[in-house]
């Protein structure tokens, strides 16, 4: 099923924890208070991180700046080409640990986090995880639209285990890897990048909208490599609270979703991308502007078809040889 599998293979705690070492890194822009809320809760970690990179997208902000220099140990980079996935390649061009760990400046980590990422490397098959987004607070009516109706980020309360068999299963008709996880509560073993590449610096917040994370979860599957959801390694993200701005979140993903699935096809040749895109999604948002799709957020329907739309073009004037593109992380520089 698009769930994927209980996990019986690997289920909780199968191992006591390795002693790997794990690199933090959190990318950022523009919101030096919500940073410091994120960088408070990683100071608490126990077990603590190997360290804790912080990236500055964009012009670099002094506000940034001081903040992290508040918390001793924790670095400062700068990567001035806009764009999530370009953050993303500086933090891992920096990091040094095995296990590379991402987190987002408007989250809050649990304060077992580390530990639970590395109970859920335990098994040697696992080459990536992700875990559980819950919501820091749910106050506004955009706060629990974006819970309810679009499903926020909370994957459930079971681990689950995505491999090959699932990527097969679901190939042929799209294969639904945003289901697998978020990107503000990802880890992966540093190998992974030596062996399917680096995020797709088309995709992400400051390009295409979103789906670097999940476009990368697409490569790693489509290598053979296994992917465990783990619940119990828990993060409270910051929904956004205004309505105008939650519609424009609902146009931004599926911008990057349409942008992802037309990459995906141009790297892989698989068909279901394209039948996702051209068929299953148009199909869906006639049932919902019809009324008969029951449960879905019917308020962002035309903000989410006009994203789409746009991930389209958004594509079409980006689009590279998958040959030809660079996809070593960018240069990051230190503060």
């Amino acid at each position: 099923g698009p769930l994927g599998q209980i996990d019986q293979k690997f289920p909780n705690d199968p191992k006591p924890a390795p002693e790997m070492s794990v690199s933090v890194v959190v990318c950022t822009r523009g919101r030096p208070e919500s940073l410091r809320n994120c960088l408070t809760s990683l100071a608490r970690l126990d077990p603590a991180a190997t360290e804790v990179i912080v990236v500055d997208n964009g012009r670099p902000d002094d506000g940034v700046r001081a903040i992290v220099c508040q918390f001793p140990g924790f670095r400062y980079l700068t990567e001035s080409e806009p764009g999530l996935s370009r953050a993303r390649n500086a933090g891992l061009r920096a990091a040094s640990g095995e296990i590379i760990a991402w987190t987002d400046d408007d989250v809050v980590v649990s304060p077992g986090w580390i530990g639970k990422i590395l109970r859920g490397f335990a098994t040697k098959e696992v080459a990536g995880l992700t875990g559980l987004v819950l919501p820091e607070r749910l106050e506004t009516s955009a706060q629990v639209r974006f819970e309810r109706g679009f499903g926020g980020f909370n994957r459930g309360y079971r681990a689950l285990t995505y491999d090959a068999e699932f990527f097969a299963a679901t190939c042929a008709t799209g294969v639904p890897v945003w289901a697998i996880g978020a990107g503000a509560n990802m880890a992966f073993r540093r190998e992974v990048f030596a062996k399917v590449g680096h995020f797709d610096d088309r995709l992400g917040a400051g390009a295409a909208g979103c789906s670097e994370d999940s476009e990368m979860w697409y490569r790693m599957l489509a290598a053979g490599m296994t992917i465990r959801y783990e619940p119990l390694a828990v993060v409270w993200h910051a929904h956004r609270a205004d309505g105008g701005d939650f519609q424009d979140q609902m146009a931004h993903y599926m911008r990057g979703h349409a942008a992802a699935l037309l990459i995906q096809h141009e790297k892989h040749r698989h068909a279901g991308n394209l039948r996702r895109l051209f068929l299953s999604l148009p199909m869906y948002y006639w049932r919902v502007i019809k009324g008969t799709y029951i449960g879905a957020e019917r308020g962002t329907v035309w903000h989410e078809i006009l994203g789409c739309l746009r991930g389209i073009a958004y594509y079409l004037r980006n689009v590279r040889s998958a040959h030809g593109r660079d996809q070593r992380p960018p240069a990051a520089t230190s503060g």
